[in-house]
């Protein structure tokens, strides 16, 4: 990790480390191709798909703070969800996210990552990655800290995927991981 790459995981480092560092190398991927947007780029859509960066945004923030709190620890997924009537349908957070203005869309997502990050700070502050966290299959086998990890970065993987599409066709913006020095523009995300 440098100035102009801090999201980049250790070269060597402990599995932990490993595993965040590249949850926040595809956070900071999927957060880059998603910035300085207005409603429009965020509400693009490609071809019959009704997938956009700003659905994308609002599912992801959701997702963080879903894993973090009832996955991880069987509480209640908070604020700010149960005011916007958050219900646990993806179909909700991908169709109202056309509603929401972009500073709402980058805040929802900048504060879930701040969140999470804090919450699985504090579990492994308590224990390993082979912890058990609350959610369980239906025998009662608890999946670990580690699966939780794992299947987040699932998902932004795929996600980010589709923020590759889609950023490319509102302005043309490519590229695998951000240029040197990025910074966002828009919203309060903090660098790893």
């Amino acid at each position: 990790m440098t100035v102009d790459f801090p999201w980049e995981p250790p070269l060597a480092g402990t599995e932990a480390e490993h595993l965040l560092g590249a949850l926040d190398r595809l956070r900071t991927t999927f957060r880059y191709k998603a910035d300085d947007l207005g409603a429009a780029g965020l509400g693009a859509r490609l071809g019959v798909s009704a997938l956009t960066l700003g659905g994308l945004l609002k599912h992801l923030a959701a997702v963080e703070d879903y894993y973090s709190t009832t996955k991880l620890r069987g509480l209640p997924i908070g604020e700010p969800w149960e005011s916007l009537g958050w219900k646990g349908d993806n179909d909700w957070e991908f169709a109202s996210a056309a509603d929401d203005h972009p500073e709402t869309l980058y805040s929802l997502w900048d504060g879930a990552v701040d969140r999470a990050r804090a919450r699985v700070a504090a579990a492994l502050a308590t224990g390993d990655l082979g912890q058990p966290i609350h959610a369980a299959a239906g025998d009662g086998t608890h999946a670990s800290l580690r699966r939780l990890l794992c299947d987040l970065l699932e998902e932004y993987g795929r996600h980010t995927g589709h923020a590759d599409l889609l950023r490319e066709a509102v302005d043309g913006r490519t590229g695998e991981d951000p240029p040197a020095g990025w910074r966002p523009k828009s919203g309060s995300y903090r660098l790893p």
